[in-house]
């Protein structure tokens, strides 16, 4: 591997205003020296703008933040961006997410996490043209649901992962592909990580911990998927991003092969809890950190709200990550137990939504 000094480097990360692209601004700015980040989001309606609204507002105040407005499946937009900028590490988190969405509206998946991740793939590309230096390390986002219905648990980079059950999934995993493609032909650097169920404060209110909080105040049902017998590898906000910023600067190393051909500098990585939480047991820890917030009363009747429901298409039962070749690459396993971040996101939820 390459150690990558990311100080006074110039970080291209899409998805800014997303729950990850933010925190890492942040934290990047908090702790390297010099860091200019350009940031672009497409900020779609897909779940409450007042949220990216808020995650922008945050990062306005960094002197070394350049926030430019669109998507990356405008490739004359990217194409101007790798010019006038010229990144040295592309972060791709922009992407069209969730599970269930992909079922109603693929043609978003489709533009984003494929025309658009190609995009970036070819700046990449032509960030080497007329001898440039040009990019030095690539990192996207992939995702645990590219695992499909894997029955071998903990999940293992090692397995074979061509069963999605999503478009979704299909989207990511062609991601990987194309990266390997590329990789090899163009002698890319390139890692992709495979994200375990994200949360944290401030995240995305499709997923369950944050649609279950607004659920549980408004007085409605919630539902538990496969009668609560799913559990999920929980991954705490900021332990993904400690896990990125370690990634990012510490880039697959160039090599040539026997072939005297480039061997792809490609990497993937989980970056997971690896502590996979039943649902039901989950569902409990959240209500007590919800009443001990005060966002619901002392007395809040949970069994009068939940239910339990068959299997969604598109989901798989279990997700648990092994994340034994991020430890052994960068010293870094994510720690955070879920009663720490839902007690974190009860807090702030209490304070962006009810002071």
């Amino acid at each position: 591997m390459e150690n990558i000094n990311l100080e006074n480097k110039t970080v291209l990360i899409t998805g800014v205003a997303g729950f990850i692209g933010s925190n890492l601004a942040e934290q990047l700015f908090e702790t390297v020296k010099g860091v200019k980040i350009i940031g672009i989001d497409s900020i779609t309606d897909y779940y409450d703008v007042k949220l990216k609204d808020y995650r922008l507002e945050r990062l306005s105040k960094y002197p070394n933040f350049t926030f430019i407005k669109g998507s990356i499946s405008d490739k004359a937009l990217i194409d101007s961006l790798f010019a006038e900028y010229k990144p040295k590490i592309v972060v791709n988190l922009a992407a069209q997410a969730g599970v269930r969405y992909s079922i109603e509206n693929p043609g978003a998946y489709m533009e984003s996490n494929v025309i658009g991740f190609y995009n970036l793939l070819e700046a990449c590309r032509h960030s080497y043209d007329n001898g440039e230096s040009g990019v030095e390390h690539l990192v996207y986002a992939s995702s645990s649901s590219v695992y499909g219905s894997n029955k071998k648990v903990p999940y293992s980079t090692d397995d074979k992962v061509d069963n999605p059950v999503s478009l979704y999934a299909a989207s990511k995993k062609s991601n990987e592909l194309m990266t390997h493609a590329y990789s090899k032909l163009y002698n890319i650097p390139a890692t992709g990580l495979r994200f375990f169920t994200v949360y944290g404060p401030a995240g995305r209110p499709d997923m369950a911990y944050f649609g279950f909080t607004n659920k549980l105040r408004n007085d409605e049902m919630i539902q538990i998927f496969n009668y609560g017998n799913c559990k999920r590898d929980f991954t705490y906000i900021d332990d993904i991003v400690e896990g990125v910023t370690r990634v990012m600067a510490k880039a697959p190393a160039r090599k040539t092969g026997e072939d005297g051909l480039p061997v792809p500098p490609y990497a993937i990585y989980n970056i997971g809890n690896s502590n996979p939480e039943n649902l039901l047991e989950f569902v409990d820890i959240l209500q007590q950190e919800l009443i001990r917030a005060g966002v619901l009363p002392s007395d809040y009747d949970f069994d009068a709200h939940k239910e339990l429901v068959p299997m969604q298409p598109g989901d798989v039962p279990v997700t648990y990550a092994d994340t034994s070749a991020l430890e052994r690459d960068f010293g870094f396993k994510p720690s955070t137990s879920l009663r720490e971040g839902l007690r974190e996101f009860a807090e702030w939820y209490k304070e962006f939504y009810m002071v």
